[in-house]
């Protein structure tokens, strides 16, 4: 029962759907069955006017992408259906496209369902008030009403599939986001730390190459091994999958310290953590060590990990210079990483300064197998 079920929101086979429509022009051929003027040349002109005028209004409707100009041709319509109605009776048929072209042309549904019951009502009305046959005025609006009905249903699911194609789309966009964030925290915390140490070992290098050339040799081997590893990092991290743990990372960070003239106290045993938590304070540890190196001018730090079935607490000191103004991009990297699993990270750089991280056992990504 429905003459159109265009829908602009509806992008996919969209022109096949429109040239699909047009098989609902087969309803205008009521025009042609009661034309009603005084003689017969006359009811068959006069049809076929009614025709052209409705199939003109109809196609540039289907074919129109603007909603705006939709809505004046439904209105068109409606209007055409009341000035003709009272000279020809088979001009009723036009209501039914009216309210079949209703939920085309607005979003509210209780708006929709109000103006399909006041197009049938008008085609009764005008119908009883001119003292037609009841088979045609109630014919016309008994089939105005599920003709509505039925658009009106076709539509909400046409839109309803255009949102979840939007949402799913929006989807995708978010997840193409997280994951450039991701690449660039890990590069970021990958070159940072690793640059740190070529660009020690190279300084130590020039300072006993004459002295002591053999030595000098062995620095500028291990800077070139730390670059090769370096470069096997990063493309370990954009493939996602980089992740040595922490006995590995605690072994470079004291070596890197111990190059910056920093002594690590580390005492406790490393504590058995689920692969994501373990992971994520892997790359906290580097970041705190790039920092330290970078900036802290200290002589000594001490480094606590430990855990507890209610969290999992990380822990790094230094007796630097402090004063932290402001957050760059390495801690606003840690504060990202910590966030799926619900960890908190506190700084206290008065005297020297502290980094607390605490990950609750609770967090439903910390109990998992990994990223």
């Amino acid at each position: 029962m429905n003459p159109s079920a265009t829908c602009s929101e509806a992008r996919p086979q969209q022109n096949e759907r429109r040239w699909r429509h047009l098989v609902w022009l087969l309803y205008s051929i009521y025009i042609f069955i009661v034309p009603n003027p005084p003689t017969r040349w006359q009811g068959w002109l006069a049809a076929g006017a009614l025709f052209a005028c409705l199939l003109g209004l109809y196609l540039v409707f289907v074919f129109s992408r603007s909603l705006r100009t939709k809505q004046l041709l439904c209105a068109a319509m409606a209007l055409l259906a009341l000035g003709v109605y009272p000279f020809m009776p088979a001009a009723g048929v036009i209501f039914i496209y009216v309210a079949s072209l209703v939920p085309i042309v607005m979003g509210s549904a209780p708006l929709i369902i109000t103006m399909i019951a006041l197009t049938a009502a008008a085609g009764a009305l005008e119908g009883w008030l001119l003292h037609y046959s009841p088979w045609i005025w109630a014919l016309i609006s008994f089939l105005s009403i599920p003709a509505g009905l039925a658009s009106f249903f076709a539509m909400d699911r046409l839109r309803s599939e255009a949102r979840l194609r939007r949402a799913q789309e929006q989807v995708e966009h978010l997840a193409q986001v997280a994951e450039r964030e991701r690449i660039a925290r890990d590069l970021h915390d990958v070159l940072g730390h690793t640059l740190s140490l070529i660009v020690l070992k190279s300084e130590l290098a020039g300072r006993v190459l004459p002295a002591d050339p053999g030595r000098a040799q062995r620095e500028i081997a291990e800077v070139e091994q730390t670059a090769r590893r370096a470069l096997a990092e990063v493309r370990e991290t954009v493939r996602g999958y980089r992740s040595e743990g922490l006995a590995v990372e605690l072994a470079r960070a004291r070596q890197t310290l111990a190059l910056a003239g920093v002594t690590l106290e580390h005492e406790t045993p490393l504590p058995r953590l689920a692969p994501l938590v373990e992971s994520t304070l892997s790359l906290v540890l580097r970041e705190c060590v790039t920092n330290i190196v970078r900036h802290a001018r200290a002589a000594r730090c001490r480094l606590t990990i430990a855990a507890d079935p209610e969290r999992t607490l990380f822990e790094i000191t230094d007796d630097g210079r402090g004063g932290i103004e402001h957050e760059g991009n390495g801690l606003r990297g840690m504060r990202e990483r910590l966030a799926p699993l619900g960890g908190r990270l506190a700084i206290d750089s008065d005297r020297g300064t502290r980094l607390r991280v605490e990950i609750p056992a609770s967090a439903p990504l910390a109990q998992g197998s990994g990223a």
